[in-house]
């Protein structure tokens, strides 16, 4: 599973600002994995239609998998 930063995109001033994240379940690349993550990023984060354009995420982020820490240590039993 990857976590992948979404983001608000002024273009006057050509700042982007995190407002959230969106999961990538997939193990394997696809052929739509940007576009399908972009797609649902706007579907959760866009005020309006009109707003959809400013929503863009960082597919560097979405590269990296998200390992989560251990808890407990198994390996000494």
């Amino acid at each position: 599973m990857r976590a992948v930063t979404v983001y608000r995109m002024d273009y006057g001033r050509r700042t982007k600002s995190p407002i959230g994240v969106v999961l990538e379940n997939r193990k394997t690349e696809r052929t739509n994995n940007y576009n399908d993550l972009l797609r649902l990023a706007r579907r959760l984060y866009a005020l309006d239609t009109a707003d959809s354009v400013h929503i863009v995420i960082d597919m560097s982020q979405a590269r990296q998998a998200y390992n989560p820490e251990r808890t407990r240590d198994y390996s000494a039993r």
